[in-house]
């Protein structure tokens, strides 16, 4: 089932009552003609191209003891391999539902966290590894305590942050903690720090600082702040106040993104809402300034949330997902947005197939389209369909890159071969997507700037700020003069 956008004018959606500006486009959703076998309410892309979708128990407490197993997807093949899920000490099933997870520098996803019990819930300190070459799960050094629903951010050491979740007696956790292969324990904890949300949107700065955009998972969050880590565990973590945000109380399955190219320092926050309301409002802060403050943009086209942004390689925001009520597939937003940070401008796109709300992902594929996957409006409810959206520049002539180093270090200056090396615009980096609950905090975008070129390469130079670009497995691009994007290579940074 495929839905093409190939108006060449204004075309007027009466039923959303907004004009949606199509040009020569031909941008598409298609849903697959397969199914995932289980909810995919956690989702990563991992350095083989293939997708790593989870869900232990899946919002089904009938089902604690007894967790849906894990299970990779092979894009290209169209297949699922399943994986033997991870046992504790008295070999049950850890249940992985409503962790938090980023990428170690070895491509490895850590997953932190997850469910102890339902209703009220409360929070396992289980930590695993994801190996994304034997796709087989591997248990890690535990945590100081419990974490339902917790974000984990890579840091330029490529040591892992876990802040948030409720812990293992249902409360929430407040005391941030790293983990480092070189720790006694693996994870060192700080003193009790102020109230994080659950599912926390956290973004790494070029300075070593972490900002919280405002967007989390439920409730009501705190205002947005900066917060700077200490040189000792036995030293809180330090906090600036970010003023400016507006629909503050919005920020519930918000979205944030770190603005292509991550030098810039410019992180943007939209959607969210509440259990009967939904904002459009986009605010969009600048963290290269002394004193950050959040102002605002242009609004989405459509109040969502339960929305997800995905950075694509033409440095734009594409978004998808969500809805303009809590949890309800009827009131559903299907037209898909893209914001240009260039012009501030959105623009509406082709419309989803599949409504799809709380519990649903969006993820880039490397080469450039994005899947959409999962939706869970209710226990028991499961959105199964797949579902992928191609860009206009996927009908275009793209360029190619035809040899790129597989490894690469800090303020590296190197060499990519391409026959359009003439007309080459951008060379990105871009980290794979790790997301669920509408929260990514690994997606970024670095530029890595032309020092020169001639008729078949371009000479390059890759940033050594460890912040900018945290170590790990990156997709290379390159992008023509119209912002058409190539497929990309994969390298590791480190």
């Amino acid at each position: 089932m495929t839905q093409l956008n190939n108006k060449t004018n204004l075309l007027e959606e009466t039923d959303l009552g907004t004009l949606i500006a199509q040009g020569a486009t031909t941008d598409k959703w298609q849903v697959l003609p397969y199914s995932l076998p289980i909810l995919p309410i956690h989702a990563a892309l991992l350095r083989t191209g293939k997708i790593l979708f989870f869900c232990g128990s899946g919002n089904d407490p009938s089902r604690l003891n007894t967790p849906y197993d894990s299970v990779v997807w092979d894009v290209n093949k169209g297949t699922f391999s399943r994986q033997a899920p991870p046992l504790d000490s008295n070999n049950q099933p850890i249940d992985l539902f409503c962790a938090g997870h980023s990428f170690t520098p070895d491509g490895m996803l850590m997953v932190v966290g997850g469910t102890l019990r339902y209703d009220p819930f409360y929070g396992s300190p289980s930590v695993l590894m994801f190996n994304p070459i034997t796709e087989k799960w591997v248990k890690n050094a535990s945590m100081n305590n419990g974490r339902w629903y917790a974000t984990a951010l890579t840091l330029g050491s490529g040591r892992i942050l876990a802040v948030s979740g409720l812990d293992k007696d249902g409360n929430l956790n407040r005391q941030p903690e790293i983990y480092s292969s070189t720790f006694a324990n693996g994870w060192n904890a700080f003193p009790t720090s102020s109230s994080y949300p659950q599912y926390a949107q956290l973004f790494l700065l070029s300075n070593g600082n972490i900002f919280y955009s405002g967007g989390h998972m439920g409730g009501s969050g705190v205002t947005p702040r900066i917060l700077t880590l200490p040189g000792t565990f036995t030293q809180s973590i330090t906090e600036k106040l970010v003023p400016g945000l507006q629909d503050q109380d919005f920020g519930n399955q918000a979205a944030s993104v770190l603005l292509p190219p991550a030098q810039d320092q410019k992180v943007m926050i939209m959607g969210g809402g509440n259990d009967t309301t939904t904002t459009a409002r986009v605010n969009i802060v600048n963290l290269n300034r002394t004193n950050p403050t959040y102002v605002g943009s242009r609004f989405l086209k459509y109040a969502r949330m339960h929305l997800s942004a995905v950075l694509l390689p033409d440095r734009t925001v594409f978004v998808c997902n969500g809805s303009k009520m809590n949890e309800d597939t009827t009131k559903s937003m299907l037209p898909a947005e893209i914001y240009n940070p260039a012009t501030n401008t959105w623009t509406a796109v082709a419309k989803q197939i599949v409504p799809r709300v709380y519990h649903s992902v969006a993820l880039l594929l490397p080469d450039g389209r994005v899947i959409a996957a999962g939706g869970n409006p209710q226990r028991r409810v499961n959105e199964l369909r797949l579902e992928i959206y191609s860009p206009a520049y996927m009908s275009r002539s793209r360029p190619i890159i035809q040899r790129a180093p597989q490894t690469l270090s800090y303020g590296l200056q190197f060499t990519i071969q391409t026959p359009q090396a003439r007309n080459i615009k951008w060379v990105s980096l871009i980290r794979p997507m790790a997301t669920t609950h509408s929260c990514d905090t690994e997606q970024r975008l670095v530029d890595v700037p032309i020092n020169s070129r001639n008729a078949t390469s371009l000479n390059v130079t890759l940033t050594n700020n460890r912040n900018i670009a945290p170590p790990g497995w990156y997709m290379l691009f390159i992008s023509d003069n119209n912002g058409t994007p190539s497929v990309a290579t994969w390298t590791q940074l480190f």
